[in-house]
């Protein structure tokens, strides 16, 4: 049975995050997101990616024989991951030099191997593209919400050097919260990020078993059967 636009954009954004749920693409989430501004490059990257290679693959699904089905992916994938590392050599290259090696890596990224077999080769242009869209948006929320939490626990500020992806104007958006606040470097390393992305992931797990619960709560509700019987007394004429 079809899959709503709701249901994918659910899966993609709550029910079947590729970070949070399918646990795909850790390397590249723990490596990069010391910033909120590395998560939302590495995750407009990551997203232009998933969608383009929805989109292709959904296109070309009739046509690709099974025998090079999965390197045609790759190759489809490897030529958006070409696209927006030069999207950002041309307009954001300071930040791409941040990112380093990890914009080439996308290529890698299981999650969007794994969405383009799952599902783009398998269903129409529209709800592919959606799915790769709404993944890629709910990897870019996670990214960015691990990014803040770094660098407000690292460095008691949150949103510096928003310049390198937004421009100049962007460069007075930086929030201090915590003024004369010592470095946090266990958060700033890759074993911060270990504790944060475990905190995440535990935050959801009681957000589902609450609405779980919730839900379970309100189909036992409990329903008398009354049963009266009925004695007819007297004559009838």
């Amino acid at each position: 049975m079809a899959k709503s636009l709701q249901d994918i954009s659910l899966d993609g954004l709550w029910n079947n995050n590729p970070a949070l749920v399918q646990l795909l693409g850790l390397c590249p989430l723990l490596a990069v997101t010391g910033s909120v501004v590395n998560a939302l490059g590495l995750g407009l990257a990551t997203t232009l990616v998933l969608t383009g290679s929805n989109f292709s693959v959904s296109l070309i699904r009739n046509h690709v024989p099974d025998a090079v089905r999965l390197p045609a992916f790759v190759m489809i994938i490897a030529s958006f991951v070409t696209v927006a590392e030069l999207l950002m050599q041309a307009f954001t290259y300071e930040l791409y030099a941040v990112l380093g090696i990890f914009i080439p890596l996308i290529v890698t990224n299981c999650s969007i191997l794994g969405r383009a077999d799952a599902f783009a080769c398998k269903n129409p242009i529209i709800p592919s593209v959606i799915d790769g869209f709404m993944m890629g948006l709910g990897f870019t929320v996670v990214l960015c919400l691990l990014g803040a939490m770094r660098e407000i626990l690292g460095q008691g500020v949150v949103f510096s050097n928003m310049q390198l992806l937004f421009g100049p104007d962007a460069e007075h958006w930086k929030i201090v919260l915590f003024s004369n606040y010592p470095d946090f470097l266990f958060a700033i390393l890759p074993p911060g990020a270990f504790v944060a992305m475990g905190l995440l992931i535990a935050l959801k797990n009681v957000i589902d078993k609450r609405i779980k619960d919730a839900a379970a709560r309100v189909e036992k509700v409990p329903t008398e059967a009354v049963s009266k019987r009925v004695r007819v007394t007297g004559k009838i004429s």
